[in-house]
């Protein structure tokens, strides 16, 4: 099956300082490289999952696909169509197929608008105007599990998991293709949490959407993803289905991640794995694998060599960049994470 979605080699840069500043101090290149080279795709009715710690770039690469932040160089394909250096009258009618989730449930609802006019707003921007917008908001009110009424309630109103449905019906109003969801239970109790998950999953088997899912919580990823990647610092360092590397991590950070989910069993053995030292700035990259700093399986090479993909002997989609890949005498199966929403 062809991809839906397609990114290669992203790169996204940010400016630290402003030109006369840069020329004053004599700084030659002023820029933060937050995504640098990644790569992977989604096919239709798939889900997948990026994962890595604050600030690894999960969000830019979500910003910069619905042209929130633009792209310095790389590829992205949305049905093979090129969607950098589009304008944004070009762009219009692919962001009509793939829609956006933010973090804050009720922040990224206007307090000024009721939810009825929340949800039909996408028409408007878009200009379909053949539509009821009473009966747009109630259809899609239904498709989330809220009764018509919520639709003269404002954002204010509303209990963190109700605005969760009001924004996961916002995205759904054009049909799209597409879900872009930036935390999806980020503030929700757990209980919430479950009930979003499974809403989401319930309209991807019936509507057959493809979802990215941008989070930091493993028990979300083993719930719905399919595949994942994980991000350490603007880059993928590995990649593959969602069991697969769950059941047998080929990079020491995704080790170590996987080892520190939280399980909610007492009688679980677990393994923690602790991750050493800082993150590093940006701005200052370890030379070599960017994660050797902390990484307990470091060696001379790690400390001035990029290790290249590998793929898993197993399975020629997962793949992960470690000069020395942990093997099955190096770290034990992780069937002790079972899901616990």
């Amino acid at each position: 099956m062809s991809a839906l979605l397609d990114v290669q080699e992203l790169r996204v840069r940010f400016r630290t300082m402003g030109p006369v500043k840069a020329l004053t101090t004599g700084t030659e290149d002023p820029f933060i490289d937050a995504v640098c080279g990644v790569s992977f795709e989604i096919r239709k009715g798939e889900t997948l999952a990026l994962v890595g710690e604050s600030g690894s770039g999960k969000s830019t690469i979500a910003r910069t696909i619905i042209g929130l932040q633009p792209a310095v160089s790389g590829s992205i394909r949305f049905e093979a169509q090129e969607l950098i250096g589009l304008k944004a009258t070009e762009r219009m009618p692919f962001l009509r197929r793939m829609a956006m989730m933010f973090q804050d449930p009720v922040g990224s609802l206007s307090p000024r608008l009721t939810v009825q006019s929340l949800l039909t707003e996408p028409f408007r921007i878009h200009g379909v105007s053949n539509r009821d917008r009473g009966a747009e908001a109630e259809r899609l009110l239904r498709m989330v599990g809220l009764p018509a009424d919520f639709g003269r309630r404002y954002p204010h109103q509303l209990s963190g998991g109700q605005a969760r449905r009001v924004g996961v019906a916002r995205a759904l109003a054009l049909n799209p293709e597409l879900i872009i969801a930036d935390e999806p239970t980020a503030g929700l109790d757990v209980s919430v949490q479950g009930e979003v998950l499974n809403l989401l999953a319930r309209l991807q088997d019936e509507l057959g959407i493809a979802i990215l899912i941008i989070t930091h919580n493993l028990n979300v990823v083993r719930h719905m993803a399919d595949r994942m990647a994980i991000m350490y610092l603007g880059r993928v360092v590995e990649i593959g289905s969602t069991e697969n590397i769950f059941n047998r991590p080929g990079h020491p950070y995704t080790q170590a991640l996987l080892s520190a989910n939280p399980v909610a069993d007492p009688d679980a053995v677990l393994n923690r794995i602790e991750i050493k030292g800082e993150v590093p700035s940006m701005l200052r990259r370890p030379p070599g694998c960017e994660f050797h700093t902390r990484c307990q399986y470091a060696q001379e090479i790690c400390r001035s060599v990029s290790p290249e993909p590998s793929a898993s002997p197993n399975d020629v989609q997962h793949s992960f960049k470690c000069h020395f890949p942990l093997g099955p005498q190096a770290t034990p199966p992780l069937e002790q994470l079972p899901l616990r929403v």
